[in-house]
């Protein structure tokens, strides 16, 4: 098993150039914003006030946010599958245009995604890989989610297969048709989907979740002004988020070096962090020839954490009373810590990890 015990005075600095690209592609889509709020006004004359309409706004049910055209898509939450290998799933694409990402422990302590859709859409997800234990125990909080995965051992495939509260789709078997393989990668990271060809698997699915999280926009009082925070997992998986105040976004570093789109080549970034310990343990089957048993991370219960959002970590106790319940989030006072309306990502940390010196919040950037 790998080493998860590490020194805490990381040495590095987030590389200048990647920071600097960020910068740059942010003041392009502002200016873009802004030449498209100039189309919408039409060609107006000098001292004419201009009227616009004002249009419900509907948001997105998983981000708070509004959706596109005004309009909730009328489909589930699709959560797939996502490796995070170190140099063979790195970097991966369509991660930025999730509602939700779930990091969740492997065995090794090597780390996989979940990412969920609902209102956005995305051409080129992946690398898919196999199903984990943990997988549906989190899924089934969105209501009838679609469940997209790359295989997996039969101890933990067939269970999936036969759930009631979520439609499986094995891109291995079944589900090949809204599966591609990529010919710049070697297998198995070479299988990549997209939220239209998983959609169109099941075009009888149309009633959007819930929401699993509370907003506001206003942060939360008690919380602690940071500028990062670093999560080792393990030798090769090491996180650490950046707060960028330009952009009013953390930034995802991985390997001590700034995590960007294979796809779209913009920097991987979200609007919140949960971070939970969870009690685990490690599971009787093997994952691969070779290897452990799986992490089975226990996502009911309760247990400490923090909500990270503008800048700030907010220590918050959470809980989750079923499988089919969503995650509350509570500080010292028993206050429930709602999101910024955003994307958020939630940072499954198996509790002896938590508990440990590998977990490090930055008042100022690690300095090396």
């Amino acid at each position: 098993m790998a080493n998860h015990s590490p020194s805490n005075k990381p040495k590095f600095l987030l590389p200048k150039s990647p920071r600097a690209r960020i910068l740059t592609t942010v003041i392009v889509l502002v200016a873009a914003a802004g030449i498209a709020v100039a189309l919408t006004r039409g060609g107006n004359t000098p001292g004419h006030a201009v009227t616009l309409p004002t249009i419900p706004t509907t948001n997105c049910p998983l981000t708070d946010t509004p959706a596109p055209g005004n309009v909730v898509p009328n489909r589930p939450a699709l959560a797939i599958k996502i490796g995070n290998e170190p140099f063979t799933s790195r970097p991966q694409s369509g991660l930025n245009e999730a509602d939700v990402v779930f990091d969740t422990p492997a065995e090794g302590f090597i780390m996989r995604y979940i990412a969920v859709y609902q209102c956005q859409n995305a051409t080129e997800i992946g690398p898919t890989r196999s199903l984990r234990w943990v997988d549906s125990r989190l899924v089934n909080q969105l209501g009838h989610p679609i469940l997209a995965f790359a295989g997996g051992i039969i101890p933990d495939v067939n269970p999936v297969m036969g759930l009631s509260t979520l439609s499986a789709a094995n891109l291995l078997e079944g589900a090949q048709a809204a599966a591609h393989r990529t010919t710049n990668r070697q297998p198995p990271d070479n299988l990549y989907t997209s939220t239209s060809a998983l959609y169109g698997l099941f075009p009888n699915l149309t009633t959007p979740p819930q929401p699993i999280f509370t907003y506001s926009m206003t942060p939360p009082k008690g919380g602690i002004k940071i500028r990062a925070f670093r999560i080792f997992f393990s030798q090769g998986t090491e996180v650490l988020w950046e707060w960028m105040p330009q952009l009013g976004l953390w930034v995802h570093t991985y390997a001590r070096s700034v995590d960007h789109d294979a796809a779209t080549g913009a920097p991987v970034t979200t609007t919140n962090i949960a971070v939970i310990s969870a009690k685990y343990t490690i599971g009787p089957y093997l994952e691969s020839p070779g290897g452990s048993g799986d992490i089975e991370s226990q996502v009911t219960g309760s247990g400490p954490g923090y909500v990270l959002r503008n800048g700030e970590a907010i220590k918050v106790t959470w809980s989750r009373q079923s499988g089919v319940d969503p995650m509350v989030f509570k500080d010292s006072l028993g206050k429930t810590v709602p999101m910024a309306p955003g994307r958020t990502w939630v940072e499954i940390v198996p509790d002896t990890i938590f508990s440990s010196s590998a977990i490090v919040l930055f008042h100022q950037l690690p300095a090396g």
